[in-house]
């Protein structure tokens, strides 16, 4: 949902997803001198709660000693940025927003103009799509404070455990909407069809049997084939010891079958698919960030029901095979309009070509106002030419790391010449090593000893999110010539949901923000050796209107400019 008002000055762009609310600010010149910020009050019109939102920085002239991890009213020390998120918010639920621009001098602060916006955040569930993200990572201020950093499951043999609450927290109802969906399959009559690269969580296995011991069909291909990195030692030991042998297919040929989703059929009618980037692990569903995706459509579902049939007879991937042409044919790229299926294409990988990449790459660079892509595994050529581009689109990258494979040291200069653009931002993965720092509570890094992905898995490209016509690519595939040309992929181009979209674009930003400030960390004590966190000293709030400068400014390098005008929608 998505709400602009103007008034005397002031403007407030709400956009609604399901657990986050994006607010873009902007006010006129006349309104900035002495401007301190803004006061945010949030009206939970479903609970009947009303209070001031809080943040962790303060006027160091009003509060020269912040507590760690302390949280102080927005309306004593205001929110000095045009782009601000709730991150607290419920699905389906209405609130009101109260912004009002806040004058000094700090120790009096006085109130501007205000806006009340009301919206209502987006169910979780949909008529015909259901999202599910989960938390994103362990490394958060909310879980040290909760869980005291301890990880749901002990590390070590003997180690301390937080459990199922941890456990809840971390998955935000997405290991909930994976066993919701297998439950639709209430008996006979009703199938379950999917494919898996880790296959391994006992709930999700021990649910598949219940559904098989109801009469439903189950069958589930698993990654099997056999090479050093793959998972198919800790799959067979899973299904071993949850019995689930007979409903499941190996996957022996091949390179990596990436693939996570499930068909649902009734009547041996394809209902539904459940997919995304959400592997079936400890790391997989409650550490890294992830998300799932359901499509309520038995033509989508039956284009995946087709490709699980493929994969069900292990096709080979050897020059000379059928089986790369057959995706092309199944899924082509750029799909033409006759291709899309109510405004959706899915895109089948291994292919012959890199069609589909080089598709990707032009969707990406003919964004008009805004890109905003994942990246778990390095940014390929394809994007980085797209990033590279010299205009003022917005274009805001969120990555696990900069590189991937060799030439590291190249592919990590490449990533902070993009981000030295004025139009781009990019954030990468990392934690708060310690406590203290900026009022912020250290952080732990992983859930799972083994974890080879610490903290983005996602996969999905927005184009444009915020118009009337935006596009989303999400699901299995990261964006590299390895998933489009070798590995057993998926993934759904969606035009012009703006529902989707704006659940999407949420969830984005609020990991965005999540890691921004954890990656200006990484770079500052890269660049200064032997300094601590504690050197930063970015503990508190300007005193003064300067901190709009950079948002104003034409000649700005920060991308705050370019922020302040595409999230208010000016």
């Amino acid at each position: 949902m998505r709400k602009r008002i103007s008034k005397s000055g002031l403007t407030v762009n709400a956009i609604a997803g399901s657990y986050v609310v994006v607010l873009g600010l902007d006010i006129s010149d006349a309104k900035r001198k002495g401007l301190l910020g803004f006061a945010i009050k949030r009206t939970d019109k479903t609970e009947g709660e009303s209070y001031w939102m809080s943040g962790t920085k303060t006027f160091e002239s009003v509060e020269p000693h912040p507590a760690p991890g302390g949280q102080y009213s927005s309306h004593v020390h205001p929110f000095q940025s045009f782009q601000w998120s709730d991150y607290s918010a419920k699905p389906n639920h209405s609130y009101t927003y109260t912004v009002i621009a806040m004058y000094g001098p700090v120790t009096d602060l006085k109130e501007g103009v205000s806006i009340d916006v009301s919206v209502t955040t987006e169910p979780t569930e949909g008529a015909e799509h259901t999202i599910h993200f989960n938390r994103g990572s362990v490394a958060t201020q909310e879980y040290a404070r909760r869980f005291q950093n301890i990880p749901p499951t002990p590390l070590k043999k003997g180690g301390p455990s937080a459990g199922q609450a941890a456990f809840d927290w971390l998955s935000r109802g997405l290991i909930e909407g994976i066993i919701e969906f297998i439950r639709r399959a209430e008996g006979e009559g009703y199938a379950l069809k999917g494919c898996f690269y880790e296959f391994q969580w006992a709930s999700v296995l021990d649910e598949l049997r219940s559904a098989k011991g109801r009469g439903v069909d189950v069958t589930i291909v698993y990654d099997d084939i056999d090479n050093a990195t793959g998972p198919h030692k800790k799959n067979e030991a899973a299904i071993k010891a949850e019995k689930v042998k007979t409903l499941t297919k190996p996957r022996q040929n091949g390179t990596l079958m990436h693939n996570k989703f499930i068909v649902l059929t009734k009547n041996d009618k394809p209902v539904a698919v459940l997919f995304g980037s959400t592997n079936l692990t400890l790391n997989g569903l409650f550490g890294h960030a992830n998300c799932i995706h359901v499509v309520e459509n038995p033509d989508i579902a039956t284009k995946y029901l087709d490709f699980y049939a493929k994969l069900h007879t292990d096709p080979v991937t050897t020059r000379g095979n059928t089986y790369k042409q057959w995706t092309i044919d199944q899924t082509p790229a750029p799909a033409a309009a006759t291709d899309f299926i109510d405004d959706m294409a899915p895109v089948f990988s291994p292919r012959a070509n890199s069609d589909a990449l080089d598709w990707y790459g032009s969707l990406a660079g003919a964004a008009k106002n805004a890109l905003f892509m994942t990246f778990a595994f390095g940014m390929s050529d394809v994007f980085r030419n797209v990033y590279e581009l010299k205009d003022e689109v917005l274009r805001v990258g969120l990555m696990e790391k900069e590189w991937n494979g060799r030439n590291k040291e190249a592919q990590i200069e490449a990533i902070r010449k993009i981000q030295a653009l004025p139009n781009v931002v990019i954030a990468i993965g990392n934690r708060i090593p310690l406590n203290g720092f900026d009022q912020w509570l250290g952080e732990i890094d992983k859930i799972d000893k083994d974890a080879h992905v610490l903290w983005v898995h996602l996969k999905f490209m927005l184009v444009d999110p915020l118009s009337k016509h935006p596009i989303v690519v999400t699901g299995s595939a990261n964006f590299s010539d390895a998933s489009t040309t070798k590995n057993d992929e998926n993934m759904l181009v969606i035009k012009d949901n703006t529902r989707v979209a704006d659940i999407y674009l949420g969830e984005y930003m609020r990991l965005y923000s999540h890691y921004a400030f954890r990656e200006a960390v990484a770079i500052f004590l890269q660049k200064n050796p032997g300094a601590t966190p504690e050197n930063m000293k970015l503990g508190f709030l300007k005193e003064d209107d300067d901190w709009t400068a950079d948002a104003f400014n034409p000649k700005d390098r920060t991308a705050r400019r370019a922020r302040r005008l595409y999230f208010a929608g000016s």
